[in-house]
């Protein structure tokens, strides 16, 4: 008997922001983590606290996908818009 590990993703929409927010909070248990820039404006994420556009991971253009690479990084994750318009939809598991 085998026994099967069911992986149960968490979606969330975190609205646009001209200053720094939460996009994904710390999850030392998180598997996999992506986001989509549902936005028509440049989201800019910061694997860490406190994001700003000189102090950033990763620069997303509006429609963008992103996701994290493996190992995935399972700290707080931080964003901001160059406008706040739209917002960010996250899937973590």
């Amino acid at each position: 008997m085998s026994t099967t590990s069911i992986q149960i993703a968490t979606l969330a929409n975190v609205t646009s922001s001209a200053t720094s927010v939460t996009v994904f909070a710390a999850n030392g248990a998180a598997r996999a983590r992506a986001v989509y820039n549902d936005s028509t404006a440049v989201l800019y994420l910061k694997f860490g606290a406190t994001a700003s556009t000189t102090s950033y991971t990763v620069q997303l253009a509006a429609g963008d996908y992103y996701e994290f690479p493996q190992p995935v990084y399972g700290g707080i994750v931080d964003g901001i818009w160059a406008a706040a318009n739209g917002a960010a939809r996250t899937t973590e598991w």
